[in-house]
């Protein structure tokens, strides 16, 4: 199964081992891969600073030798970038302002565990935006070395300028007014430059500029050079940033007779030719400017997508042709329906957009009813026929918060296409706004009842991903996974709908019908001659469910296939957290004659301490370590060191996720038995592997 969110590294400070192993279990069980070391002393956390990259640290707030204020303080000391959240046994507002002045994030009740899990997650979000933007920094400063070497290499003059003075001019701008030293040009005023009939000019235009701030203004006027000749130019400025400081960019170029040539191809490179409106390439470039604006000016506006109803049928009856006739009069329609404040374009044979800011989606949306209803109380006349026409029009708001112009744009899609699934027999013509929260993941309130219905309506597919034996013997294991097809018809796990702490009944649900259709699909597969053993996922759910094991050895006997054909995988987290339930499971199925795999090994404070209490047969290493021993000599003697203890306690080790050969030759030397991973098959519907040539 591809993991797809990163391992969390995680630190606890935390002198109680079974409280720091429930946080772990507790962060695994809400979706995140852990990676978790406890800190004992401040030798022990110096260490793990310096030598591993963390994200979190969890720090009880109890007496003990080491304390959360001095761990605290080391993490400030060495500039570490580590969220420190404070779990508490009660509420204390004045620890908590101590705490947060010290540098921390937060302080949680240790109690509050729902609370908890979103503290993490809004921190680990926090931490990766910050990691993200220094990574953006350090590019922007590579680009801005490379524009500087363009700036000073361009033939074109340009200069930046504040207030009125030369901050910075490139050679072909002194070369161009004559001055050999850029000194020389930087004490001397723009103004200066220019002779006294363009001066009053240059002061109305950089007005306007500064009202509008319209990049790619343009003045022409006469320069003066250094040695009084005088120059006829066209000035054009834009805004920009120099050393980090916000000036105007001016190029200068000799006036041209064919300027307004020039502005009338850029024109035309932005039209629709057949409409006269703006064309896509404009749309999408306005659309990101908006959107720019809008997070740098908190000025909210909105698009509207303009579908047209059923386009491709009336194409049929009245021809190509007849078809252009019918959009240029749709645009005349909308030109006059909007007017200048819109910006209009054409972005296909059927689609239409309109897009303004400032502006809001509900103003955007009641505009949009009114082209609706126009559009569809028009007569469209084209050769002496009457065409009716309707629209289904989706609206989506542009706010600081929207993503980029193409997703964006891809939102106003997505409600004009709802528009016509609300009422199928009308094909449309109506107006939706694009609401967020109707395309997010079911939340606790709905979950179960969307598996519930996903099941009744046989939205549940299984899908099968081989597990291979490294050593070349014919053994055929595959895993099986469950996938839902939600409302827009994509496959996503059903588990990832559950909240973390239930509810039980739901994924016992889940769990029975993958076992059972697995069961059934297993047996017809092993009736072909196969000798296939399949690996099934439990959840913490399964473990506590006394009625399981009754259950499941009817099932075993009803298809007539045998218990060790079934190996039942245990999160390592689930284990160690439901310690007693999961051992009187593992002894049940045992006796059925199944097999037990513990998934996510490795991960907890202390992981063999596990089978104390447990018999597994099967053991698969976290994937976190396979990704991490590309990297680093020490996580390949790490997983060596764990691939040896755990065959000599007689498991059998599998390591998953693996993404590509170059990985086989160190998992070969560590002597691992099985692998998994798209390096050898995705997971698909069938179990179709052929183990003879793996």
């Amino acid at each position: 199964m591809q993991k797809k969110h990163a391992t969390v590294h995680l630190l606890i400070l935390d002198p109680s081992q079974n409280d720091a192993e429930s946080l772990v279990s507790l962060l695994r069980n809400s979706g995140k891969a852990t990676r978790a070391h406890r800190i004992t002393s401040e030798e022990d956390l110096e260490d793990a600073l310096k030598t591993g990259n963390w994200d979190i640290l969890l720090a009880r707030d109890i007496e003990q030798e080491f304390s959360a204020d001095q761990a605290l303080a080391l993490i400030k000391r060495l500039d570490k970038d580590i969220p420190v959240i404070l779990l508490t046994d009660g509420d204390d507002r004045e620890r908590t302002v101590a705490f947060l002045r010290a540098g921390a994030q937060d302080t949680v009740p240790v109690a509050h565990q729902d609370h908890l899990i979103l503290v993490v997650n809004r921190e680990l979000a926090a931490l990766e935006e910050r990691r993200r933007r220094r990574v953006l920094e350090s590019h922007l400063r590579e680009a801005e070395q490379r524009c500087q070497l363009l700036l000073e290499s361009s033939k074109d003059a340009i200069a930046y300028i504040n207030d009125g003075m030369h901050i910075y001019a490139n050679q072909s701008y002194m070369d161009f007014l004559g001055y050999d030293d850029i000194d020389e040009l930087i004490c001397i005023p723009v103004l200066d430059t220019l002779t006294p009939e363009s001066q009053e000019k240059y002061k109305e235009f950089m007005k306007a500029f500064a009202d509008n701030g319209q990049d790619g203004m343009t003045l022409n006027c006469v320069a003066r050079r250094s040695d009084d000749q005088e120059l006829s130019v066209t000035m054009s400025v834009s805004a920009a940033t120099y050393d980090g400081e916000r000036c105007t960019q001016i190029v200068l170029q000799p006036e041209h007779s064919d300027a307004e040539l020039e502005e009338k191809l850029r024109q035309i490179s932005n039209q629709d030719l057949l409409t006269g409106l703006h064309n896509r390439q404009y749309l999408m470039s306005a659309l990101a400017e908006a959107i720019a604006r809008a997070g740098k000016d908190n000025e909210t506006g909105a698009v509207a997508y303009i579908a047209l109803d059923n386009f491709v049928s009336l194409k049929t009856q009245i021809g190509i042709a007849g078809g252009d006739l019918l959009l240029g009069d749709l645009a005349t329609l909308l030109r006059e329906l909007c007017g200048e404040d819109y910006t209009l374009a054409r972005l296909s044979d059927d689609a239409f957009c309109m897009m303004r800011q400032p502006f809001d989606e509900r103003a955007m949306a009641d505009q949009a009813e009114i082209v609706r209803k126009a559009i569809e109380d028009h007569l469209f006349e084209i050769n002496g026929r009457t065409i009716p026409l309707t629209v289904s029009i989706g609206v989506a708001a542009i706010t600081e918060n929207s993503p980029k112009a193409e997703e964006l744009l891809g939102r106003a899609l997505t409600a004009s296409v709802d528009v016509r699934k609300l009422d199928g027999h009308k094909a449309g013509n109506g107006v939706r706004v694009y609401n967020p929260t109707d395309y997010e993941s079911a939340d606790s309130k709905n979950s179960a009842e969307s598996i519930q219905k996903a099941l009744e309506d046989n939205r549940f597919r299984l899908l099968f991903q081989p597990i291979i034996n490294l050593r070349g013997e014919g053994e055929e294991h595959y895993e099986a996974f469950v996938r839902m097809l939600d409302s827009e018809g994509q496959e996503v796990s059903p588990y990832d709908f559950l909240p973390p702490m239930g509810p039980t009944d739901t994924a016992i649900k889940i769990d029975r019908w993958v076992i059972l259709q697995t069961i059934k699909q297993l047996a017809s597969h092993r009736s072909r001659g196969h000798d296939t053993r399949l690996f099934l996922n439990v959840t913490a759910e399964t473990l506590q469910d006394k009625t399981f094991t009754p259950w499941l050895s009817v099932a075993l006997k009803a298809a007539r296939l045998p218990g060790d054909s079934l190996i039942f995988q245990i999160r390592e987290g689930d284990a160690n957290t439901y310690m007693k339930q999961a051992r009187e499971f593992v002894k049940s199925v045992h006796e059925l004659h199944c097999k037990v795999s513990i998934s996510q090994f490795g991960c907890a404070l202390n992981p063999f301490n596990l089978f104390k209490h447990i018999h597994a047969d099967y053991v698969k290493i976290d994937g976190s370590f396979t990704e991490e021993i590309q990297k680093s000599d020490e996580a390949k003697e790490q997983v060596k060191e764990m691939v040896k203890a755990l065959q000599a306690s007689g498991k059998l080790t599998i390591i998953p996720l693996v993404e590509n050969a170059s990985v086989l030759a160190t998992l070969w030397q560590a002597g691992v038995n099985y692998i998994q991973g798209y390096y050898l098959q995705a997971p698909v519907p069938e179990m179709n592997y052929d183990f003879g040539e793996g």
